[in-house]
């Protein structure tokens, strides 16, 4: 463990003894280590307070630079492991929460028994939050949902349908008369626009009473055990809810609503050797899903 190892734990635990926990060392060690590092910078990085560790600006400069050294560091390892043939290395994946609840794990389980010296490192969160990441280089792919405008390397993994879930509700028609609450999670705001839209065009007024939850899985729970209805994407629905599942249907019989997921990322982290093997995978899973829905 280096110095800029050691300053990045400290500035993201924010507490000494988290940090320490983290790092593998007794805080008397981690303090007398830290007191070593700001005399060879020649100033004070941490101030000590109620609410934890606080950075001083000098320490926020610090704080920057050590995230850039260790950025670098591990490119640079990601480099030399590229030249190789055997596949290693850290794989950084940034993925939408939906997709990493549901149809990641299978993706990463076979990855992981292909590939056992690859490191992974994975966040989920909101595609907004995804395109942040894959931008400073925190990811080196993401995986997101709905219209997308990345400008790089972009494949198309699969399209989901929208169903209305419910235990009561059998028919699109009920939801004009039913005062059952609608049940919505919170999503990125391409989402909630299309299920907005969808809703104007087949109804003159808003639902009479709505529940807003932050978790898609919160969502569906709720809609399972019968508090109300929830319109959700296939990729959640396994086939064994105890449910009523209503497709929205056009007047073509065709999918009104449907969610896209997308594979993005930039062409130098394309090159990659682990990301290589990993987009191989996802290809694979991606279109065994397709043949599935069809």
């Amino acid at each position: 463990m280096n110095e800029f190892e050691l300053i990045k734990a400290l500035a993201e635990e924010g507490n000494m003894r988290k940090a320490a926990e983290r790092l593998f060392l007794t805080q008397p060690a981690l303090s007398q280590r830290l007191q070593t590092i700001e005399k060879e910078w020649g100033t004070r990085l941490f101030i000590r307070s109620q609410k934890g560790l606080e950075p001083t600006p000098a320490g926020e400069l610090v704080i920057e630079y050590a995230k850039k050294v260790l950025i670098q560091k591990e490119e640079t390892f990601e480099m030399i492991a590229s030249m190789v043939d055997q596949v290693h290395g850290t794989l950084k994946i940034a993925c939408a929460s939906i997709v990493g609840q549901t149809w990641l794990p299978a993706v990463l389980k076979e990855f992981v028994a292909r590939y056992p010296k690859v490191q992974i490192s994975l966040m989920t969160g909101w595609s907004s939050e995804i395109v942040r990441a894959l931008n400073e280089r925190e990811a080196h792919i993401g995986i997101v949902r709905g219209r997308t405008d990345w400008k790089n390397m972009k494949y198309h993994l699969f399209r989901d349908q929208l169903y209305l879930v419910d235990r009561e509700i059998t028919s699109l028609e009920q939801l004009k008369e039913t005062t059952r609450p609608f049940i919505q999670f919170k999503s990125d705001s391409s989402y909630h626009h299309e299920i907005q839209h969808w809703w104007q065009r087949h109804f003159a007024k808003k639902p009479g009473r709505e529940i807003t939850v932050d978790q898609i899985e919160t969502c569906k729970q709720l809609a399972i055990n019968g508090i109300g209805y929830a319109i959700l994407p296939s990729i959640t629905l396994l086939g064994d809810e105890n449910v009523n599942k209503i497709p929205l249907l056009n007047r073509d019989e065709e999918f009104e609503l449907t969610r896209d997921t997308w594979l993005i990322g930039y062409e130098s982290a394309f090159e990659l050797k682990q990301v290589e093997a990993f987009i191989d995978i996802v290809q694979d899973y991606a279109g065994k899903l397709q043949d599935l829905e069809q």
